[in-house]
């Protein structure tokens, strides 16, 4: 196999468009955002380099060759481009690069977000939780109470168990989905090529008892918005 499509067991979603985020967004894709003195993508791949990935997938439409160039100079982890000719969302996207993952369980991050750590990092807890007998979903939730920037009413119940639930009909759940997972690749059978959601595969994991959910123990920033921006650097500022 060439060295360069070696399976990675780890992929970063970077392809969407940023609408919010213009007019930032007009001439650069949203990962490229800097936060913290650096752009959001570099704090991502840095953290997957702290928890021991050496070879990591990223996907890009929007924009894509900027963050190709981006990336092309890193040595640690090494990125493996995924470029998509038509956005596939985040589950075609996934879909699209699993060639180039490993087929036992591949984390998965957005690009485009910014946390800081609690007691220990979260991608190694979530390495550290992920139990592939009794899983084939292991999502990063945080509290909908604190987290900087989030004014949606929550995605999850957590349950006793660690099992997740929908909120469904609900007003409102406690915990909402950061954009952190790890997922079994067999989630993915049977699905035609295309754009779709990974909200498809939750849901395949969550019908047969098998997504989990992992608290996040520090704080999260949702950064949607140039004005959310701006609030979260004076935040960190302090």
């Amino acid at each position: 196999m060439h060295p360069v499509l070696k399976p990675a067991q780890a992929m970063v979603l970077a392809a969407g468009l940023g609408k919010r985020m213009r007019p930032i967004t007009d001439k650069m894709p949203k990962p490229l955002v800097p936060v913290a003195g650096k752009p959001m993508l570099d704090h991502v791949l840095d953290r997957l380099g702290d928890a021991g990935f050496d070879r990591v997938v990223v996907n890009n439409h929007y924009l894509g060759e900027m963050i190709s160039d981006h990336v092309a100079n890193r040595d640690f982890p090494v990125v493996v481009n995924s470029p998509e000719v038509e956005l596939l969302e985040t589950g075609g996207g996934v879909q699209n690069a699993l060639p180039l993952l490993d087929d036992s369980a591949i984390l998965v991050a957005n690009a485009d977000m910014y946390w800081t750590e609690g007691k220990d990092p979260l991608f190694e807890r979530m390495i550290e939780a992920f139990d592939a007998e009794h899983m084939d979903a292991l999502l990063a939730i945080a509290p909908v109470d604190g987290a900087f920037g989030y004014d949606g009413a929550g995605d999850f119940f957590w349950q006793v168990d660690g099992r997740l639930k929908r909120r469904g009909s609900a007003v409102a759940a406690p915990y909402f989905f950061t954009g952190v997972q790890i997922l079994n690749p067999r989630l993915f059978e049977g699905l035609l090529p295309g754009n779709f959601s990974l909200n498809v595969v939750y849901d395949r994991a969550l019908e047969n008892g098998r997504c989990y959910g992992l608290v996040h123990d520090g704080r999260w920033f949702h950064i949607g918005t140039p004005e959310a921006l701006q609030d979260a650097e004076n935040a960190l500022a302090e």
